[in-house]
């Protein structure tokens, strides 16, 4: 595939035990990522209001890159820059075990639960996963890019989908979602579909888009725009993470390359989104805005074929993401229990759909919206993914030493290298700073730039420190001060009330 940068956001749910801490989940994912900044050393905090919502010590950028911080009460963890699918794949999956690991220093596994997940069944709030990739400013947003994608969105699903018990109804009403009823019973696909209002938007909160229109690249913005999502599902699959954003990469490459599937536009696509999601018969149909239908397999095969056409043999990624989207694509045509192994609500879906047959349970009992949220657990022990992945039933991708690896050290192929590096340095050397993806702000010197995200910087780099040790230093080093004099993370008190 064409060099590209892409990203994911993470948004973590948190459930305390009933009769455990006496604290909100807020509080919780607020001790974790104060143990992780301030205990573990894995980044530096933020020292400034980065917006409103955002003030110091809120968050702060992680030595992998990545960043971690509290967004809207729940924790929220951005990987750093990836080219390549084993590395953003890697990076996604090293704040699991990032996660995992503090709360069992903690001593807070038995009573705290963290999620993977994109819905909350007793409230109905949603979590998010955005996924971010790098476009060429000179290829039309508007006329070009939205037109071509929609349709490709809002079939993705049938492979990238999480899976949902039951449903959940927002209703748009002067921009402003509304919570309705919902009288569905039974398996969805999607988890994000119910919770998706209109086609285009700009702003995230309560208005959310198949796709968002705010123009924040974090770099050179005469190059480069930003394409932030919101329609997507929060993986656990590792195939299924590496394929959703494989095949988008793909599709943008073929824009970018003026290409794209002709007479695909959808009649409605708010409602053909939902409408594949809640499909029982897995039919998946759709309507073009030429009143013919069309089925999202066939639709993505238009997409594939393309693909195919045009962008076989670039390189080991896109024939990786090319065999493996025209495998999952004929798997499902012919069964979906096939994919199971593979794409998240088929392994989801036959998970309870087993354990309903052993219990003699139908779609509307409780216990089965217990079980959904089971699977994306985040402790390997109890949830319900990893026991699948424990017995070999799921895809594996990276290993275990590269997601360990992934989570202290930065990817060696783009900006996120040049970023650690400098950090390191003032974090070991105390020297207060300010972090941004592009910039590094810190004693008098002019900000360290880093607008090109392809660049790793080195030469910079090396020159920047090189001037800095040749300064006096007016400030003891970090790793000589007084450990008492740090600041050290809240402990949680064990009590007894009910959990939130």
């Amino acid at each position: 595939m064409s060099k590209r940068i892409f990203g994911i956001e993470t948004e973590f749910g948190c459930m305390i035990e009933a009769n455990q801490l006496s604290v909100s989940s807020e509080g919780v994912a607020s001790v974790v990522r104060d143990h992780v900044f301030h205990e573990l050393q894995l980044g530096i905090s933020d020292i400034h209001y980065r917006d409103y919502g955002e003030p110091p010590g809120n968050g702060g950028f992680l030595f992998n890159g990545g960043r971690l911080y509290i967004d809207m009460g729940h924790l929220e963890y951005a990987t750093p820059e990836c080219v390549d699918l084993l590395s953003v794949v890697a990076y996604d999956k090293a704040i699991e075990r990032l996660i995992t690991h503090v709360t069992n220093e903690l001593g807070l596994n038995e009573a705290v639960s963290f999620f993977k997940n994109n819905i909350d069944h007793f409230t109905g709030a949603t979590f998010g996963c955005h996924e971010n990739y790098q476009l060429r400013r000179d290829v039309p947003f508007y006329k070009v890019v939205i037109p071509a994608l929609m349709p490709f969105f809002v079939t993705r699903q049938i492979y990238a989908g999480a899976g949902r018990v039951g449903g959940y109804e927002e209703i748009l009403d002067f921009e402003d979602a509304q919570p309705g009823a919902d009288a569905f019973r039974g398996f969805q696909i999607s988890q994000r579909a119910d919770h998706i209002v209109t086609e285009i938007y700009e702003w995230i909160q309560f208005s959310r888009a198949i796709i968002n229109t705010r123009d924040e690249p974090l770099s050179d913005y005469t190059k480069y725009r930003r394409l932030h999502l919101l329609v997507g599902d929060t993986n656990m699959s590792e195939y299924a993470t590496a394929l959703k954003i494989g095949t988008t990469s793909l599709v943008l490459d073929l824009i970018e390359r003026g290409h794209q599937p002709s007479n695909i536009a959808l009649a409605d696509p708010v409602g053909s989104l939902k409408d594949i999601s809640r499909d029982q018969t897995m039919r998946w149909i759709v309507e073009l805005e030429t009143g013919e239908t069309i089925s999202a397999i066939d639709l993505q095969r238009k997409y594939l074929e393309l693909a195919q056409k045009i962008l076989k043999g670039q390189d080991d990624d896109t024939d990786w993401v090319l065999a493996n989207w025209e495998s999952v694509l004929n798997d499902l045509e012919q069964d979906w229990q096939s994919v199971r192994d593979r794409v998240d609500w088929a392994a989801k879906k036959w998970l309870l759909e087993t354990f309903m047959e052993d219990e003699g349970l139908s779609w509307d009992d409780p216990w089965l919206e217990s079980l959904d949220l089971e699977y994306h657990h985040l402790n390997p022990a109890r949830s319900l993914y990893y026991e699948l992945e424990n017995q070999g039933q799921m895809v594996r991708l990276v290993t275990p030493e590269k997601t360990d690896a992934a989570i202290r050290n930065a990817p060696e192929t783009t900006r996120a290298k040049a970023r650690s590096a400098v950090m390191r340095y003032l974090f070991q050397n105390n020297m207060p700073c300010i972090v941004d993806w592009h910039q590094i702000y810190f004693t008098h010197e002019e900000p360290f730039e880093m607008e090109d995200p392809f660049q790793t910087y080195e030469a910079e780099v090396e020159g920047l420190l090189k001037r800095l040790r040749r300064q006096p230093r007016t400030i003891p080093a970090r790793e000589t001060q007084d450990r008492s004099q740090r600041r050290k993370p809240r402990r949680i008190r064990s009590q007894h009330v009910r959990a939130e």
